[in-house]
């Protein structure tokens, strides 16, 4: 039996470690945030980073990161790990090139560009990387689907993310009996724009019983606002249960969306954006969660003689030690140490807008 999702969970504790919540993760899909190592995450204010199996297994290899102590050891990162089990990377590699691989009832089989070799992505399989890697938390796989796909896609889709994910959860229990830590496992709640498909994969999820909850497929409409199946979704796990709005990283609809309940959030945006010189501007007054949220942009030849920091209300060493004038020039260089600076301070953003949710939720 759910209920709304009203009180939503203000930490989130693993084996290894906690974190308050909501939390921003940045993608670390490879085992780096770019540009940034562990030092530069923890003094932007970053307690968590998401990693993907996927890209792992493919390099260095699981096996790899397992010999090197797990990945907390091999990035040198003492903060919590999120996997995710690469489900959605495989959806885009045969969305753009369907014979590159197919979907079927035990998993994916797909080859990867300039190779011939067919590798196999299941149930067991992608969890089982996520356990042998040592990541905090693991996802099981699941079928992403596009918005247009017919609603025969979107129905073999529940049926195929219900099943591997009860696969997966085995293979978390089998693990936990073994080693006697069971690793948090979150499912992925898919179904598309149909919001009867929605409520039947998070009832059956939910019957299963994880320990955490996602919003798969695409939670923006091409506007750029966030898609009513989002609000849905953050109604129907059970209260306390914390949600990942995986994908979700535009400052507005994150905000939204913390506010409808959602917990955790991962996206390449503000690295993305700090690598291309774009860089978050929050206001000077009032909650950080507010806005409006502006951009300032590196590149703009006006910087040129600035001496200004970029964000005046910021801390981050971009913003302490460097101005306007001097990031312009790295950039203009191309110097690495630009997108260095750039990222931190994105980073450094973000982590000001999720204290502004803790705090709301914590006054709530």
């Amino acid at each position: 039996m759910t209920t709304p999702h009203d009180h939503p969970p203000r930490r989130f504790v693993a084996p290894r470690a906690s974190i308050a919540l909501p939390a921003f993760l940045p993608d670390a899909t490879k085992g780096v945030v770019r540009t940034l190592d562990g030092a530069d995450l923890a003094t932007s204010g970053i307690e968590a980073v998401c990693v993907n199996a996927y890209h792992l297994q493919r390099a260095p290899g699981a096996s790899v990161v397992e010999a090197a102590g797990g990945i907390h050891a091999f990035m040198g990162w003492s903060g919590l790990v999120m996997s995710d089990s690469g489900g959605f990377q495989i959806y885009s590699l045969l969305r753009a090139d369907p014979g590159a691989g197919s979907v079927g009832p035990k998993g994916f089989v797909y080859r990867t560009s300039g190779t011939r070799d067919k590798k196999r992505l299941d149930a067991e399989k992608a969890v089982r990387t996520q356990l042998a890697i040592g990541a905090d938390i693991a996802v099981c796989l699941d079928q992403c689907t596009h918005p247009d796909d017919s609603p025969a896609v979107q129905r073999a889709s529940v049926e195929r993310t219900v099943a591997w994910a009860r696969r997966g959860k085995a293979v978390r229990d089998e693990h936990a009996d073994r080693t006697g830590r069971a690793t948090p496992l979150f499912a992925v709640i898919q179904g598309g724009s149909d919001e009867e498909l929605r409520r039947e994969c998070a009832a059956r999820l939910v019957e299963i019983g994880f320990d955490g909850y996602g919003f798969g497929g695409w939670p923006v409409d091409d506007s750029g606002a966030l898609v009513p199946t989002v609000a849905l979704v953050a109604s129907l796990v059970p209260r306390g249960a914390p949600l990942w709005g995986l994908g979700i990283g535009k400052p507005a609809n994150l905000v939204a969306a913390a506010r409808a309940g959602y917990s955790i959030f991962d996206c390449v945006l503000p690295t993305r954006d700090g690598r291309q010189g774009r860089l978050l501007v929050l206001p000077e007054l009032g909650s950080a969660a507010a806005g409006p949220f502006d951009y300032h942009y590196a590149t703009d030849e006006r910087h040129r003689r600035d001496p200004r920091p970029v964000d005046p209300g910021c801390g981050c060493a971009c913003c302490a030690r460097h101005s306007r004038g001097y990031l312009h020039h790295l950039f203009a260089m191309r110097e690495p140490l630009g997108a260095r600076l750039a990222t931190i301070h994105n980073l450094a953003a973000y982590a000001r807008v999720i204290a502004a949710l803790r705090a709301e939720r914590a006054g709530a």
